[in-house]
């Protein structure tokens, strides 16, 4: 048998020599074929239906444009998740979930929770939705015998995927907040210790810092020239008394004295020179300096109270030869000295000179406060290198602190930006896209799957227990079997001739074989509707 059919297979496939094959054992290929088919698909049925819950979960980016508010969380979407995952799965959540919801209650069979919850963490299962390798959603899903009840786990799960994510990302925002504030406050107290320094070595050092080196210069420069004018000025004085000074010898001269041959004094030339002296310097300084200039206008000063003195004294001079002729005659005794120092030009020119000896004695104080002030402003100077290279490392540790004041301010500020948006939800977020479904039919067991796999199984059966009698039958059901067992020529064949009572019991045999084909073929796919249908 096996010879014939692998000639047959070589032949290759010929329906008219299987067919009698199939009317010879179709009891072995139909009743195998339903009992395997049945067999499995009853399985299907008496497994316990699991049913499967999912939602979809998308991920919201921020509604504020990072250009004006920048998230103060570094952390990856998928390391966040990840750990959000590890969270919610911990026993402690997943114990108050079952102990809420009442899982895995079995009636017959109690299970410690630990046995829960490694029974609840394998129903959960969590899928990444990835477009263009960035995580842009993920699907929850949770599998319970009840679809009620997977329907409930899985709204459970996705409230404690978006509650814990926004406390996650609040609390992380807060945290990174709070850091930057306390080196804020580290920061600002670095920067006072650097201004109180500072503002130490100023108050120890006024005068000497770089800051004021050009009103230095400025007071110095003033200073200097202002010394200038008081030493020139003094010059002026301490010659004007000198002059003073001759002319009141002069004047004493005068007094006792005789008179020349023309009748005039003998220290009028003396005062006439002078007269013709200063004003040679009047026409030297004129050609040189305006009108306005103190030098030229002191000069003419000095000129005009020449000229006065002069004229005071002829005046004197002669209102006192008057009064000598007069008393000759009457042997009047002359004025002693002290009564020719009485006279109007005697008086004025003591008062100038104690004037002029008061302006000297000031001259003299005032350079004196000049030098000293000079000194003063040019040992500033001198120390102006010095304090400019410690006040340079004071500023620099000062730079370095303010920048770092400046930089940890802007990042705080934004922070607590980043923070109030977290807080208001307007951050990055969960949002539910598909709500938990009421699953209507099971995900396991797959009957519909289950029952094309009976199927196969039942064609697979069938045809091996028809193959198996086959080829342990020895009759001899062909002419081409018959040659291969003798060796003579085949001269004459005798039909078959049946019965009329053969010929009705082999009608009901072909009649009930064909009911049981149709039995068995209908109920295959009655059940394959019924798979289909209730899954």
């Amino acid at each position: 048998m096996v010879q014939e059919f692998e000639e047959k297979n070589s032949e290759g496939l010929n329906l008219q020599q299987y067919w009698p094959l199939v009317r010879r054992r179709h009891w072995y290929f139909l009743i195998p074929l339903f009992l395997g088919w049945l067999t499995v698909w009853s399985v299907s049925w008496v497994l316990p239906s699991v049913y499967r819950s999912g939602t979809l979960i998308l991920v919201a980016q921020p509604t504020m444009p990072k250009d004006y508010v920048v998230p103060n969380i570094s952390d990856s979407l998928q390391q966040r998740l990840q750990s959000i995952t590890q969270q919610i799965l911990s026993r402690t959540r997943l114990l108050h979930i079952i102990d809420q919801l009442n899982l895995y209650a079995e009636p017959g069979r109690l299970l410690t929770p630990d046995e829960k919850v490694e029974r609840m963490r394998k129903d959960i299962e969590i899928e990444l939705v990835r477009e263009r390798e960035e995580l842009t959603a993920f699907n929850i899903y949770y599998s319970s015998h009840d679809p009620h009840t997977a329907q409930k786990v899985t709204s459970e799960l996705t409230n404690l995927f978006i509650n814990e994510n926004l406390e996650m990302r609040q609390r992380q925002s807060e945290d990174t907040t709070k850091f930057l504030e306390s080196q804020l406050e580290g920061a600002r107290s670095g920067l006072a210790e650097q201004e109180a320094k500072i503002r130490e070595f100023k108050d120890q050092h006024p005068g000497e810092l770089p800051s004021q080196l050009q009103s230095n210069l400025a007071i110095l420069g003033g200073a200097q020239s202002q010394l200038q004018n008081e030493e020139d000025a003094l010059n002026v004085a301490k010659h004007q008394n000198a002059y003073l000074q001759s002319l009141l010898n002069q004047y004493h001269s005068l007094q006792r004295s005789s008179k020349t041959g023309d009748g005039a004094p003998m220290g009028l030339s003396a005062l006439d020179q002078e007269l013709d002296k200063l004003k040679s310097q009047l026409a030297d300084l004129s050609s040189h300096y305006t009108e306005r200039h103190p030098d030229v206008r002191k000069l003419k000063e000095q000129i005009a109270q020449t000229e006065k003195m002069r004229n005071e004294i002829v005046a004197a001079l002669k209102a006192n030869a008057s009064n000598t002729q007069a008393d000759v005659g009457t042997s009047a005794v002359p004025r002693d000295d002290a009564e020719i120092q009485d006279t109007g030009p005697m008086l004025q020119m003591q008062g100038q000179l104690h004037a002029n000896q008061v302006e000297i004695t000031n001259r003299e104080h005032a350079i004196a406060v000049l030098k000293a002030q000079v000194n003063l402003y040019q040992a500033r100077l001198n120390q102006e290198p010095v304090r400019e290279q410690q006040l340079t490392d004071l500023t620099r540790g000062y730079d370095q602190s303010k920048a770092n004041y400046d930089e940890l301010l802007k990042k705080k500020n934004g922070s607590e930006m980043a923070t109030s948006m977290e807080l208001r939800q307007q951050g990055e977020h969960f949002r539910i896209l598909d709500p938990p479904s009421l699953p209507v039919k099971p995900s396991f067991p797959n009957r519909l799957k289950l029952c094309g796999i009976g199927l196969v199984v039942g064609v697979l059966l069938g045809a091996g227990v028809s193959t198996g009698a086959e080829l342990m039958d020895d009759r001899v059901f062909s002419q081409k079997e018959l040659q291969e067992r003798i060796s003579t020529s085949i001269i004459a064949e005798i039909p078959n001739l049946a019965t009329a009572k053969e010929r009705e019991k082999q009608l009901k045999s072909v009649i009930l074989r064909w009911v049981a084909a149709g039995v068995a073929f209908a109920a295959i796919l009655a059940g394959t509707a019924l798979s289909y249908l209730r899954g």
